[in-house]
């Protein structure tokens, strides 16, 4: 993988953009791209992986605890582990989850 991950980022107005950036056995890496005041809500991911956070300030609540979403943080998730999201500014993240 050879990507220039912040030429990738783009934001949609009130929305939320995700892409591809890898996908093989081992691992899938998609990019989100969440607009400001964006809310992702309570949901679980059958598989482990980690969130690392390119650009922005949010708020990702992870099995009830909060942890601040700025530039540089990783986020480890266990498999089934509840976890949802708020963006506060316009923000970027790589989630990879591993493929079992």
């Amino acid at each position: 993988m050879n990507k220039k991950i912040l030429k990738l980022i783009k934001y949609s107005p009130g929305g939320i953009l995700s892409k591809v950036i890898e996908k093989n056995e081992k691992m899938d890496i998609t990019l989100f791209c969440l607009a400001a005041k964006t809310e992702i809500s309570e949901h679980t991911s059958t598989k482990p992986g980690f969130v690392y956070v390119v650009e922005g300030d949010g708020v990702f609540n992870l099995a009830g605890k909060a942890i601040t979403m700025s530039p540089g943080v990783l986020i480890y998730m266990k498999e089934n582990a509840v976890h949802f999201l708020k963006a506060n500014k316009n923000t970027s993240f790589l989630l990879a989850l591993a493929n079992n």
